[in-house]
């Protein structure tokens, strides 16, 4: 069952957006689709503490040439949080396919940013007919290359926090000198702190279990890698480890950070469209 959020995508017009609300088992998720109905899937999964607005400016660049489904992941942006509190990423990913499922889509490239990166992995795990291709952005390959933060930003008992511990904490995302975007603060500030830690731990105990490049080697799906060399989250030279699976696509973009899509999105996006356009990526794979 799907309820409206606002106008609806009419008449096939490429510039407007369709937002709904999926009633799933599990809690509400929320969902933004845009391009024509007719093209190329192209999924797109957002990082931890972020929404699906994070891809607002790929968004335009994408659409033109590809249906974009976004999705609010649990507890985050407009989505409910998971009933029961599950954030493994496993669940996630099972969670995406029921809402791929319930929009009618049977095949999609599917791309990720930072944790994004471990629940459309996820997805490709449990629905290899459902995932033609992979795209990760900024998404650690393994614990190993994690440049630690230093002590947390803030204290739960005292959450919400101020907009300066806020920036603070999310200020990694970004190379030095950007600005913390107001919308990502005040969107992080929205979230609940158990959203908040539950969805960072679940990332950590899915790339401590198996190293993602481990897990795609044996998955058999395009890959494209894409890391700014100024990303202070991972360490940018760990985007050659994915190099393992057979025929991936690594990309350094120079003076991007960890978060490229809100940095550098016209640069992000024409990775993306090569990609997605590559015979690679187009081909039929066995599931």
């Amino acid at each position: 069952m799907t309820s409206p959020d606002r106008h609806p995508q009419a008449n096939g017009d490429a510039r407007a957006t369709e937002a709904s609300v999926l009633c799933l088992d599990h809690g509400d998720l929320y969902v933004c689709q845009d391009g024509p109905r007719d093209a190329p899937v192209l999924v797109l999964i957002h990082g931890s503490a972020s929404s699906s607005r994070s891809w607002d400016a790929l968004v335009p660049l994408l659409s033109t040439l590809h249906h974009v489904v976004r999705i609010d992941l649990p507890g985050h942006g407009r989505s409910a949080e998971p009933v029961g509190g599950d954030y493994a990423i496993p669940e996630q990913g099972r969670r995406i396919g029921t809402a791929l499922d319930r929009l009618g889509i049977e095949e999609a490239l599917v791309a990720g940013h930072s944790s994004g990166g471990y629940a459309a992995t996820a997805l490709a795990e449990q629905r290899p007919d459902l995932v033609t291709a992979l795209a990760l952005i900024s998404t650690g390959p393994h614990m190993d290359a994690f440049i630690a933060p230093g002590p947390p930003a803030f204290d739960p008992a005292q959450w919400p926090p101020t907009d300066e511990q806020l920036r603070r904490f999310a200020s990694t995302g970004f190379r030095a000198g950007h600005q913390v975007p107001q919308e990502l603060v005040d969107e992080l500030r929205g979230m609940t702190y158990r959203a908040v830690a539950a969805a960072m731990e679940a990332s950590t105990a899915y790339l401590t279990r198996r190293a993602l490049p481990d897990r795609l080697a044996v998955l058999g799906k395009p890959l494209q890698v894409i890391f700014g060399d100024q990303d202070r989250r991972w360490r940018p030279s760990s985007a050659a480890d994915y190099r393992v699976v057979p025929g991936a696509r690594v990309e350094l973009l120079p003076g991007a950070g960890h978060t490229p899509i809100l940095e550098d999105p016209p640069r992000t996006a024409a990775l993306l469209l090569a990609f997605a356009a590559s015979d690679n990526a187009r081909a039929p794979r066995a599931s």
